[in-house]
């Protein structure tokens, strides 16, 4: 049987797989066992930020491997310890809870958010307020905050106490305040599996501003968007502002599953003993293989981020076939006049992986792709596009 046929015969068909086998890798480059050459333009959904098999984070990985791979939560890690304390030293947070992936690292932030506003407001303030076309995850809790009804359709009943915002009408946001009882506000500054599309600044710093006259804890979603993808170490650095829980995975780990919440002093306490837990999250072998991450995630890099979305945005402006552009850093949709779905499978022929997000193609290149490679993948895509 091929990997296909075995694929399609004992894996569970939840995936609409691409007929592309990936072997091997460097960077940016991956090979199919055929030896054909394709660029990756999707970094595994924003994974892997510093491509396949980058050597820092390879060595940091076996080193720790050789020392222990695993202990429970019942006892001390050095490099859960070390990530915590880099991860609140970049970001002005005071605390850190570890899990798995991002609908975790989401599960625990509204977990936080409900047991805070019950300890300081009444049980009764348990609603979350999240924007439609968002989305936060698969589990049936982070389903149900994810603000678009056809990922709710199949799974009835969805956990309660979620209501959706329009995003952008500040309006709406302080109607649902008003008519709620609520514990937190919960966005993604850029609505990543929603289109690519970031929030205006004055309508953040408006849910902001509305959040703390109300006591209502501020949210962010960084599961896509954070870990230097959009310019800046977080995407909410860009706008400004200082939530109280914020929650990451995906390009923490480089290619590892890692999730973290991040809490700040207001609600550092807000989990005590035995009230959450994971018995993976802060795995030795997976922090190592962050802090690989995150110590290189510095401000020469984060220039040469912004350096390449200037590029790219400027590269498709008036390309014949590209209607518009909207993203942040290396987080970019490309509207096209043809389907996107006919664009990606073009530039699979010839060569390039791309995301697709909603009707746009959705370009997630590792952090450090090469210039030349960038521009190499550009061509493709522009020619598919056209």
């Amino acid at each position: 049987m091929s990997i296909t046929e075995v694929d399609k015969k004992y894996v569970m068909n939840t995936y609409n797989r691409f007929p592309v086998e990936i072997v091997s890798g460097k960077g940016s480059i991956v090979y199919s066992p055929e030896g054909k050459r394709y660029i990756d333009l999707g970094s595994g959904i924003g994974v892997t930020a510093f491509g396949i098999a980058d050597d820092e984070w390879k060595a940091a990985i076996i080193d720790q491997i050789s020392k222990v791979q695993h202990m429970s939560n019942l006892y001390y890690t050095e490099p859960c310890g070390q990530l915590a304390k880099m991860l609140c030293e970049k970001t002005g947070m005071s605390k850190v809870f570890f899990s798995n992936s991002g609908a975790e690292s989401n599960e625990c932030s509204i977990k936080a958010a409900r047991k805070y506003a019950a300890d300081t407001k009444g049980s009764d303030y348990y609603t979350i307020i999240t924007l439609k076309n968002s989305f936060h995850g698969r589990t049936i809790t982070t389903l149900a905050a994810t603000g678009q009804d056809h990922y709710h359709e199949l799974f009835q009943p969805l956990t309660p106490g979620f209501v959706h915002a329009e995003p952008g009408d500040i309006e709406d946001m302080k109607r649902l305040v008003s008519e709620n009882k609520v514990a937190g506000i919960l966005i993604e500054c850029i609505q990543g599996e929603g289109g690519v599309i970031p929030l205006d600044k004055d309508y953040v710093l408006a849910v902001e501003k509305l959040a703390k006259e109300n006591d209502i804890l501020l949210m962010v979603d960084e599961v896509q968007t954070g870990n230097g993808r959009t310019g800046a170490l977080y995407a909410y650095m860009n706008y400004g502002i200082h939530p109280d829980i914020v929650s990451t995975a995906k390009g923490l780990a480089g290619g590892l599953p890692l999730g973290a919440t991040l809490f700040s002093e207001k609600v550092e306490n807000a989990l005590g003993f035995g009230e959450h837990a994971s018995t993976f999250g802060g795995n030795p072998v997976v922090c190592s293989a962050a802090l690989s991450i995150l110590s290189r995630i510095d401000d020469a890099l984060m220039e040469e981020v912004k350096e390449k979305s200037a590029f790219v945005f400027d590269f498709f402006k008036d390309a014949k076939g590209v209607e518009s552009v909207s993203g942040m850093g290396l987080m970019i949709g490309i509207k096209t006049t043809k389907p996107a779905g006919e664009v990606l499978a073009k530039c699979m022929e010839n060569g390039v992986l791309c995301l697709t997000a909603k009707d746009k193609i959705r370009l997630l290149p590792a952090l450090n792709i090469p210039m030349d490679v960038l521009k190499e993948a550009l061509e493709v895509i522009k020619e598919a596009a056209e």
